[in-house]
């Protein structure tokens, strides 16, 4: 099993300390891509596939790392609805 299987596997198990980190390097494998939306978004990212025209909001959290559960969710949700997971 591969990183991007085993970080597959590690998000639909939907654990509590899921990372932003571990997000951004997952949505990498499956061709998103990051964008801040310019100097003025603060901590907003959207997460990008150019081939689906799919968009992943979140909110960088901070101070902590860990993503929220329901952050956790829409990232499966949106995967879902592409046919990723």
């Amino acid at each position: 099993m591969g990183k991007k299987d085993k970080l597959i596997a590690r998000l639909k198990s939907k654990p509590k300390d899921f990372t932003f980190e571990e997000a951004e390097t997952l949505l990498g494998y499956l061709s998103y891509e990051r964008s801040n939306k310019g100097k003025t978004s603060g901590s907003r990212v959207v997460f990008t596939r150019k081939d689906a025209q799919s968009h992943i909001f979140l909110h960088k959290p901070h101070p902590r790392k860990e993503l929220l559960d329901y952050q956790v969710q829409e990232i499966i949700d949106a995967l879902k609805k592409e046919g990723l997971l």
